[in-house]
């Protein structure tokens, strides 16, 4: 076989980099536009493959946007008693409202699914990840009065926060050091944990 025989060969598509690429281009897309502002043939434009391709990896666009989206939830923050429940928000401080998720546009993916939070399934895989993950172990260490409602509070504070600072780019939180709100959210995770 020439060069030229095969350099005429198709070339085989590897389906695992392929489906990851589309992954990585839903998760700009969705972060930026929305559910509603983003289209199949963009994602698969920006990746260089047919439309229908997107279709035959995940079935649709929703099952596209669900998987983009699904985030490992930290386990273990609340396993350990003798961990300080500040230190547990401090985690959750830094990880929902100051690290730096670039396959998200920048954007925590709770806060990129806030976007297209109208439509039902969206809603209910946001309420999964919060309810099934952060809250109910959190709550059960806050124990005392009401440690589910105190739970959603401090849940409602940092989604806040990451709404402020991302989305709106409030001046005072969105300039803000890590350091100079991980004081005065200290303070506030104080006396709901008390």
């Amino acid at each position: 076989m020439t060069y030229d025989d095969f350099m005429d060969q198709p070339k085989r598509r590897d389906k695992a980099a392929t489906r990851a690429k589309l992954l990585d281009a839903a998760r700009l897309r969705f972060a930026r536009h929305g559910f509603d502002g983003t289209g199949v043939r963009d994602i698969a434009a920006d990746v260089g493959v047919d439309p229908a391709l997107v279709f035959r990896y995940f079935g649709s666009k929703e099952q596209l946007h669900e998987e983009a989206l699904r985030v490992e939830i930290p386990t273990g923050l609340t396993d350990d008693p003798a961990r300080p429940l500040t230190h547990i928000t401090d985690t959750l401080l830094h990880d929902v409202v100051f690290a730096d998720w670039e396959q998200f546009a920048g954007e925590h993916p709770l806060l990129v699914m806030l976007r297209s939070a109208g439509r039902p399934t969206i809603r209910d895989q946001m309420r999964q990840q919060l309810c099934e993950g952060y809250l109910p172990d959190f709550a059960e260490r806050l124990g005392g009065d009401n440690p589910a409602l105190r739970a959603e509070l401090v849940g409602a504070l940092l989604i806040g926060m990451g709404v402020m600072r991302t989305i709106l780019n409030t001046p005072a939180l969105h300039n803000a050091s890590y350091e100079e709100t991980r004081t005065l959210v200290t303070r506030l995770i104080t006396a709901l944990s008390d």
